[in-house]
């Protein structure tokens, strides 16, 4: 297989832009846990309203009077269930998601498991969004294990990612999986067309890695359903070798930190050089369309989150730290993942029945 030939700019906007079109005027209601998030619940319920419209329906779920008190008198296109309880960051995932079940995360999954909704986005703790996706949610049948699939925005072309902290412990057969899953996902939701999929190890030999990345090497080289180019190394993620990055959410979560600390510090080193004399200055003036679109190419707001691939609803885990853009991208997301055919195909691909949440 060859590496990926998706090599001319293609910006955020433009795979956005496409999930505010999808599937014309269908409606779809999607929970947003508005107590979740760094910035809850002001830039939360903010960054929905901005996404809520004929064709999505916002049901935010958090304390009623505090939520009431952040929508316009005119607010249209969403309702409020409420929710009393929150899980935090510092409390133990599994526990909160079986204990507390008056908390914003619980009470949205249940919605979705009973039909009332159709997609949830949460910024708040991931591991209780996981674990209540398992409890709640459920697996796809024949889905060994769910992975968090992230978009990465890079140049020329952001690239799917996965996974980046569902699981920590793995099997050569749950990559082999997360492979199959991550090329579903940059087909229906990114877009594209034929994506090819490498294994995160260290050299490109076959031969390379643990015993496990070696297996699932010879899992994914002999699977028909994946498109698969073969190992790839870390350097080769930014460098745009393949559309998709399969790795274990350890390692995943691991890189993809780095990766978003690296473009930070890339981009204040830019802003600093630009201010150091008028020379840098005016260069910076004149490069100015070219730096925006750095900027935004780098920026993970664009795509507002990452999706809990391999459950039956869409699960979407927004940054801890979103702003309302972030927000209303990771709504959008949801929509384009229910109306797309991403969750039929895991089904389809994996041997399994289609979801029939």
């Amino acid at each position: 297989m060859t590496a990926s030939g998706s090599r001319h700019y293609v910006s955020p906007h433009e795979i956005t832009a496409a999930w505010s079109a999808a599937a014309g005027d269908r409606v779809v209601r999607v929970v947003v846990d508005a107590a979740g998030g760094d910035n809850a619940p002001a830039e939360v319920v903010r960054g929905a309203l901005q996404a809520a419209g004929p064709d999505i329906h916002i049901v935010f779920v958090g304390d009623e009077g505090t939520v009431r008190g952040l929508l316009p008198v005119d607010a249209a296109h969403v309702s409020i269930v409420h929710a009393a309880d929150v899980i935090g960051y510092d409390e133990e995932p599994a526990w909160a998601a079986r204990n507390k079940s008056g908390s914003s995360i619980v009470v949205g999954l249940k919605l979705v498991h009973d039909g009332e909704a159709d997609a949830f986005v949460s910024a708040g703790n991931t591991g209780a969004v996981v674990a209540g996706s398992l409890l709640y949610v459920r697996r796809i049948r024949g889905v060994q294990r769910p992975a968090i699939c992230t978009i990465i925005p890079c140049m020329p072309t952001p690239i799917a990612f996965l996974d980046v902290g569902a699981n920590a412990e793995y099997r050569p057969e749950h990559l082999r999986q997360f492979a199959v899953m991550g090329q579903a996902f940059a087909r229906e939701v990114m877009g594209i067309p034929a994506p090819v999929v490498g294994l995160l190890s260290i050299g490109e030999e076959a031969t390379k890695g643990t015993p496990d990345v070696i297996e699932a090497h010879r899992l994914m080289a002999a699977d028909g359903h994946i498109r698969f180019y073969g190992n790839v190394e870390g350097r080769d993620i930014m460098n745009r070798v393949v559309d998709v990055v399969v790795t274990d959410g350890f390692t995943g979560n691991v890189a993809l930190k780095t990766i978003e600390g690296a473009a930070r510090g890339i981009l204040g080193a830019l802003r600093q050089t630009i201010d150091l004399s008028a020379k840098t200055k005016l260069g910076g003036l004149l490069l100015r369309r070219d730096l925006l679109r750095l900027k935004y190419a780098l920026d993970p707001n664009e795509f507002g989150g990452a999706i809990l691939a391999g459950v039956s609803a869409p699960v979407i885990i927004a940054h801890g730290s979103s702003t309302a853009r972030g927000i209303a991208q990771a709504v959008r997301m949801g929509r384009r993942a229910v109306v797309s055919e991403l969750l039929p195909s895991i089904s389809a691909e994996l041997g399994a029945r289609p979801p029939t949440v």
